[in-house]
């Protein structure tokens, strides 16, 4: 079985290929609290990789190459992340006193029971979750499947960059992974909160719900921040080097703001308000305590606040360095402003501790 969940080492790069960039972060240790050694961002050209699929492995790999080169890390084996609508899971029961062995033989036994491909084109692992309720005897393990393809692609182009796939982990459990450290600096008046996560990536826009510090909930929607870029692009004629000053909101025309920016963040606050409406209607929850923004976009300005407002849950862009070491030549201001950008990178770097 691939290791698409487990962890078997340590010193592990996090590394988060997306469509519009690439995300490196080099994670230590001591005792309980973490340390940032170095941390990078590239970006990539558009369809460079598109619907979570790597269409040009060379780019993406001298992208990765250039972002070694620039972090300063020594690290050269890597937790990297598949796509999880490219990734089948299902929770099944197994008996407690069987071995690893002993259960990876069974769920390749049954496998093609909940696995809709050909077994030999596809990336199996399983991961023991917790005991059955009221019967110790049994097991819940989370089983997890996706195309051998998806993981042959991140493979190929960590080795272009020198680099080895130690780990192969799904975007959302990396994720869950990331918000653990961010909850606890929530505040929260609440014994078993639940937190809606917003991750705003490029081009889709991720839901993920969690009670407990555990996934409960998670939808996609064809939604993102390139419609902000095109936008800027298309009306003001700018190029890539000048949509960080549009994001800042540094030197931007006089009708930026009222004409652009914001009907892109209501567009954002009634996606969001659409996407609570579909888990309220999925579950039987019918609020959530609190809102996090992950992703490239979650730092416009003025966005977490306007969400607030309008949908009156309490709204924070996540940041799961708030506690973390940074080491000294690490820039802590650029880091803050991108560390919403770096939540599953974050995730997986913590891989190395598990």
């Amino acid at each position: 079985m691939l290791r698409l969940l487990k962890n078997r080492s340590n010193s592990l790069l996090g590394i988060d290929i997306s469509p519009s960039s690439v995300k490196l972060l080099e994670l230590s240790r001591s005792g309980k609290r973490y340390k940032v050694e170095t941390y990078a961002i590239g970006s990539l050209p558009q369809n460079a990789v598109a619907d979570k699929n790597i269409n040009d492995l060379d780019v993406v790999g001298e992208v990765i190459k250039e972002l070694i080169e620039k972090s300063g890390t020594s690290l050269k084996r890597v937790a990297v992340a598949v796509s999880g609508a490219a990734v089948i899971t299902k929770t099944i029961k197994m008996g407690a006193n069987l071995s690893d062995d002993d259960m990876e033989s069974q769920i390749m036994i049954d496998a093609d029971q909940y696995i809709p491909y050909p077994l030999d084109e596809v990336a199996v692992d399983f991961e023991v979750q917790s005991k059955v309720k009221n019967n110790n005897d049994m097991v819940e393990v989370l089983v997890a499947a996706c195309r051998q393809e998806n993981v042959e692609m991140r493979e190929t182009v960590l080795n272009l960059a020198g680099l080895t796939a130690e780990i192969v982990d799904i975007e959302i459990y990396a994720m869950e992974r990331a918000l653990n450290v961010v909850i606890p600096n929530l505040n929260i008046d609440v014994a078993d909160p639940v937190i809606a996560v917003m991750d705003l990536g490029s081009t889709v826009t991720t839901l993920t719900v969690l009670q407990s510090g555990r996934i409960i909930y998670t939808r996609d929607e064809m939604f993102g921040g390139r419609q902000l870029t095109d936008e800027i692009m298309r009306r003001y004629g700018a190029g890539i080097d000048e949509l960080e000053s549009f994001m800042n909101g540094n030197d931007v025309p006089d009708d930026y703001v009222s004409d652009v920016l914001n009907p892109f963040k209501s567009s954002v606050t009634q996606q969001m308000t659409r996407s609570l409406q579909f888990f309220y209607s999925a579950s039987y929850h019918r609020n959530v305590d609190y809102i996090v923004l992950a992703g490239g976009t979650a730092s416009t300005v003025g966005l977490s606040h306007l969400i607030e407002e309008s949908i009156e849950i309490p709204c924070v862009v996540g940041n799961p360095f708030t506690n973390m070491a940074i080491a000294r030549h690490v820039n802590a201001d650029a880091l803050a402003s991108d560390a919403p950008a770096m939540m599953v990178a974050c995730g997986l770097a913590m891989r190395s501790f598990d």
